[in-house]
């Protein structure tokens, strides 16, 4: 029945053509994964929380149009309402569209094959337009922000009058432990096929079909919480800058994603390539020398390399000629238990250029695919086992006031019918090492199982891939 009366709003809740922005401060102190408890019981609701918007949380409920499976995922994220520029604080969000853009979009994208074994199915994409959400900016305050239309007005009133009430209602702390999921596992076989993927990778690339492409596995478990709690249980270990949770009738995520995809704001364009990774120990020396590492391998620095100019040159699809550029040497960040190589490639988008258009240049993502993009894409379906779902595709959400904002939709949990899955994996590139490549994908996936509080755990039998060591 939730199924049925959200997506019985579809056809009558077109998106209007002009809004205002409407912004009321609430006297809330609660943390995002808190309110986003209090609006648990409404339909869809949803939290992003880290560096989205120049900082802080969007949580929101109860959207007023839902996507179906027979949309235009890309043409729906032009649907938004005008809001007039002047006035908006910077960081206003307002509402917009939100959700996921699942990897297997990819084929709508490119003429390409998907791999047929899903073991547990989700939607391609989830979309859905929320007028109104409740926006923690970057000191910590609390807002109700809608796009007020003159039809919505009154129901945006009440809406406000319910949110006040339910947060003033605090939600009481969960009873009893919390629950928590079990192991992810690997088996041996899929180590196994992992390794042998890797090294047909390489001899692909040796053989000059490709220059690189992200092969990837997937660790299974069992879980019968929310994403919310999920997302509850990792922030209190670790504070990814693009962390996100959605939850649906067909299942949902939870994100602790590291990576930028795509930042719009205005005409202003911005991807943030990760490529190039080191497990970091919370030994302090230890993590100095990883570091000098990863800054000396000519593996990751090739990687790196390939990945950032396919961005460029995806972005470029769209921008106006003289726009792109990226920094000649990457940064090094620190995430959860790794270094990461990030670049940060800006442009401005041409005139008439939309968000339809540009993800229709860009996606898949080119960090979790390869070079060249399309024929990794042939190869990604051929050499791994199991299809992937959200994993690799975007996470976030388009709005008129705030722009677009999209993760990679990377260390991330997926979640449907109690099994729970993520995915990990890496660059190859012609001197990868199909061990290693095992060995980095689990270095990957241990943090995050961690911030939930489980284990990665990978069955006996050969290979057996070397410890990595305790992870910050």
């Amino acid at each position: 029945m939730f199924g049925v009366s959200i997506m019985g709003t579809l056809a009558s809740a077109a998106s209007p053509s002009s809004a205002r922005l409407l912004r009321v401060a609430l006297d809330c102190r609660l943390a995002p994964t808190r309110v986003l408890d209090a609006l648990s019981s409404e339909p869809l609701p949803f939290a992003l929380v880290g560096s989205w918007a120049g900082g802080g949380a969007i949580v929101g409920s109860d959207p007023v149009r839902v996507a179906g499976d027979a949309d235009d995922p890309f043409a729906l994220l032009d649907e938004v309402p005008a809001v007039p520029a002047d006035g908006a604080p910077a960081g206003a969000v307002g509402g917009g569209w939100f959700g996921w853009l699942g990897y297997r979009l990819a084929a709508r994208v490119e003429r390409i094959p998907l791999a047929a074994y899903r073991p547990v199915p989700l939607p391609d994409f989830h979309l859905a337009y929320y007028d109104n959400v409740l926006r923690c900016d970057g000191d910590g305050r609390w807002w109700f922000e809608a796009l007020v239309t003159g039809p919505r007005q009154a129901v945006l009133a009440e809406r406000l009058a319910r949110v006040r009430a339910a947060l003033d209602r605090r939600p009481a702390a969960p009873a009893g432990p919390a629950r928590t999921p079990s192991p992810l596992r690997l088996s041996a076989a899929d180590a196994r096929h992992h390794v042998d993927a890797v090294a047909q990778c390489c001899r692909r690339i040796a053989a000059g079909e490709i220059f690189q492409a992200n092969i990837c596995l997937r660790l299974d478990g069992r879980f019968d919480g929310s994403p919310a709690a999920l997302l509850s249980a990792a922030l209190k270990r670790v504070a990814p800058p693009y962390a996100a949770a959605f939850t649906t009738p067909r299942g949902g995520i939870a994100s602790l994603s590291p990576e930028l995809f795509l930042r719009r704001r205005g005409r202003e364009l911005v991807t943030a390539p990760i490529k190039g990774t080191i497990a970091r120990t919370a030994d302090p020396a230890a993590a100095a020398r990883a570091l000098e590492q990863l800054r000396g391998s000519a593996k990751d620095a090739a990687e790196h390399v390939m990945i950032v100019d396919l961005m460029r040159n995806d972005i470029g699809r769209v921008c106006a000629y003289g726009t792109v550029q990226a920094p000649r040497h990457p940064t090094a960040e620190a995430h959860p238990g790794l270094w990461h190589l990030v670049s940060h490639v800006e442009g401005r988008l041409r005139p008439g250029v939309g968000d339809g258009d540009l993800l229709r240049a860009t996606f898949p993502p080119g960090s979790v695919t390869g070079a060249p993009k399309v024929q990794s894409l042939r190869v990604i379906a051929e050499l791994e086992r199991a299809g992937r779902e959200v994993y690799t595709g975007a996470i976030g959400f388009t709005s008129p006031v705030a722009g677009l904002e999209l993760n990679v939709a990377i260390r991330t949990l997926e979640c449907s019918g109690g099994r729970l899955w993520m995915g990990a994996g890496g660059g190859i590139v012609a001197d990868s090492d199909p061990r290693r490549e095992l060995e980095e994908a689990l270095a990957k996936a241990r943090p995050i199982a961690a911030a939930v509080g489980t284990t990665v755990e990978v069955q006996s039998g050969e290979p057996r891939p070397r410890s990595v060591g305790a992870v910050a």
